[in-house]
């Protein structure tokens, strides 16, 4: 009997514990750039690579096979389950931009380059 009673409560136990897992504090883990949509409405056509990562800062990855396309790519695995991702590929040629493409909208200025 006794035996019983002690399976019992350690069951108990067990579930009150398995309870308590949603109150461990879990971190959120941001990677990447974090980019707005304002830092893509400073883009245009015709800008340098230097003027580039000055508004976007580094790209997450060099491609070492492709030095004309840079990845920006964020994402935020939170803690509670919510994941948030974007990404923006910005393309050059001739060391000039080109081309933006991904999850931000370009902006109505993009293909009026700045030295007009």
């Amino acid at each position: 009997m006794k035996a019983v009673i002690k399976i019992v409560v350690l069951a108990i136990g067990l579930a009150s514990l398995s309870a308590c897992s949603s109150w461990v504090y879990r971190i959120d883990i941001p990677q990447g750039n974090f980019l707005e949509q304002k830092d893509i409405n400073k883009l245009r056509v015709a800008m340098t690579k230097e003027q580039v990562r000055y508004v976007l800062g580094s790209p997450v990855a060099d491609n070492a096979f492709d030095n004309d396309t840079w990845h920006y790519f964020y994402a935020l695995r939170g803690g509670r389950g919510t994941n948030f991702e974007k990404q923006l590929i910005v393309e050059f040629k001739d060391d000039k931009l080109q081309d933006i493409k991904g999850d931000f909208e370009k902006s109505a200025d993009f293909n009026t380059p700045l030295d007009i």
